[in-house]
């Protein structure tokens, strides 16, 4: 990359993004909030997760062969 494009990449993102200064501070404190997400009990798992890892279990019982492209996708 040469000076002339990091220069137009440059005024094209301080036309782009704005401005950092004081005024955009979060209107509340958020460490609380985070802090009682994180202390909350993980939600139970979907049963569609279940349908899907069923389904893979038995494409992979059917089609053994199968267990190196499951691992590419991986």
């Amino acid at each position: 990359m040469n000076e002339h494009d990091q220069k137009r990449i440059e005024q094209w993102l301080k036309t782009t993004l704005p401005a950092m200064g004081a005024g955009l501070e979060p209107r509340r404190d958020l460490w609380p909030a985070v802090l009682k997400r994180l202390e909350a009990r993980p939600p139970a798992v979907p049963w569609f997760d279940w349908a899907l890892l069923a389904v893979a279990a038995a494409w992979l019982a059917f089609f053994p062969g199968a267990i190196p492209v499951l691992f590419y996708h991986l």
